[in-house]
């Protein structure tokens, strides 16, 4: 959420971010014209309320002095209904203006490219060499559904279209890397490990930023009046939700594996054979809340962090800076890792990479004091994959097979399969 103040007082500003953006620079007019009805509602509510204490004043000299107060009671009577009537109308319209500010994005960072879409994204770095193969490549479904490791006709069967169903050492590759990523972060970057519900009320998706928005892509449980969770960074970062933290609490950082759900409304017409894109799926995810001149450090250093599990399963990627058109909604700044799929010949996104400043923590109401007799301040939530585990199942399965149709399986997750080097 943004700060009403800046709507206020540098209008021209939003104005600009939400146009490169693509969003309707109109929403900051409507914001400005709600917001003046609100304010003058409350200066002529404390206006009144002034008026009712003079009034009140002049009847108890009235009284004390003997004389007939019962024209200026009238007055107060009629004054009351008017402040009642005034102060219920305030409410109708706060609940207007914070509805038209959960509407507004982040403001980019300075440092975010300004573009339309995908096209006006910056790679920014780049690691590891496209393998040279000495046979005809085959993409990761015919791999996974001839290993007899991935069975997509059977999950169709049992939920419809774009789901999964992992078997036998292709279940326990899934199980396999998820322990490693969690055991990776844990041990070699600092994070503390949380498993989350996968179920949050709506006030919790607000938090994020995924309500009101995003209502149409998310799972909901209408008996219940719960959502399934489209990643575990909604439940992690409202952690701390309506707290404030004392600044030696800080930085917190949080791993955390989840399913993750997503009805993924805009798919149709899109690539979505194999695992490419999935209503259900495994990721592990990087949450951090921290004082608000750290957050851009924290920043790199996230990506860091997720770019590392890259680097020891040995696979191709690169670095994307968003720009302002393609970034999301919550986000001020965000990197995409993308990694190489050799025999599709793409790159697919397994980590966004976000730093959203005091956005998610304003909805969240996460705050920190600097010392106990400071005024709380709103901390600056990040988070990144760490990362989501169908693209990774893809590039292994396509970077890692062999002539035979075999799959090498790569050394650093070897542990985690007995010792296995290889599928089947």
């Amino acid at each position: 959420m943004l700060d009403p103040k800046l709507i206020r007082t540098q209008p021209d500003k939003v104005r600009l971010a939400l146009k490169n953006r693509e969003y309707k620079p109109s929403q900051v007019d409507e914001f400005l014209a709600q917001d003046e009805t609100w304010r003058r509602t409350i200066s002529e509510s404390d206006q009144l309320k002034q008026e009712r204490n003079t009034a009140s004043e002049e009847i108890g000299r009235l009284k004390k002095g003997g004389q007939n107060s019962e024209a200026k009671q009238e007055e107060v009577r009629k004054i009351n209904d008017r402040i009642k009537a005034l102060d219920a109308n305030l409410k109708v319209l706060e609940e207007k203006l914070n509805q038209l500010l959960l509407y507004f994005p982040n403001i980019p960072h300075e440092t975010v490219p300004i573009g339309l879409d995908a096209s006006g994204n910056h790679v920014v770095s780049s690691w590891g060499e496209e393998k040279k193969f000495s046979f005809p490549l085959k993409p990761h479904w015919e791999i996974g559904e001839k290993l007899g490791i991935l069975d997509f006709a059977r999950a169709a069967k049992l939920s419809g279209s774009m789901f999964s169903l992992y078997m036998g050492l292709g279940a326990k590759l899934q199980r396999g890397l998820i322990q490693f990523m969690l055991d990776f972060h844990v041990k070699n970057h600092g994070y503390t490990e949380v498993y989350p519900p996968y179920l949050v009320r709506p006030e919790i998706m607000v938090g994020t930023g995924q309500l009101p928005k995003f209502k149409e892509e998310m799972y909901h449980c209408d008996a219940d009046d719960l959502y399934l969770i489209p990643t575990a960074e909604v439940p992690v970062t409202n952690l701390h939700r309506d707290e404030i933290l004392s600044i030696q609490d800080l930085p917190k950082y949080y791993v955390a594996y989840s399913a993750c759900f997503r009805r993924e409304a805009g798919a149709a017409g899109a690539d979505t054979r194999g695992l490419q894109r999935l209503h259900q799926f495994d990721k592990v995810e990087l949450v951090k809340t921290v004082i608000p001149e750290s957050s851009y450090e924290e920043h790199e250093k996230l990506l860091k962090n997720a770019e590392a599990i890259l680097q020891s399963l040995e696979l191709r990627y690169r670095v994307l800076l968003l720009c302002t058109g393609d970034m999301g909604f919550s986000a001020a700044k965000c990197y995409d890792l993308e990694v190489w799929c050799q025999a599709s010949q793409k790159w697919a996104e397994v980590s966004s990479c976000s730093n959203f400043e005091d956005f998610q923590a304003r909805r969240a109401n996460i705050r920190f004091r600097r010392d106990p007799k400071s005024k709380p301040e709103f901390a600056h939530t990040l988070n990144a994959s760490g990362l989501a585990l169908p693209r990774i199942m893809m590039a292994i399965l396509e970077n890692y097979q062999q002539p035979d149709g075999s799959v090498t399986i790569p050394e650093i997750l070897r542990p985690y399969m007995d010792g296995r080097k290889q599928i089947p």
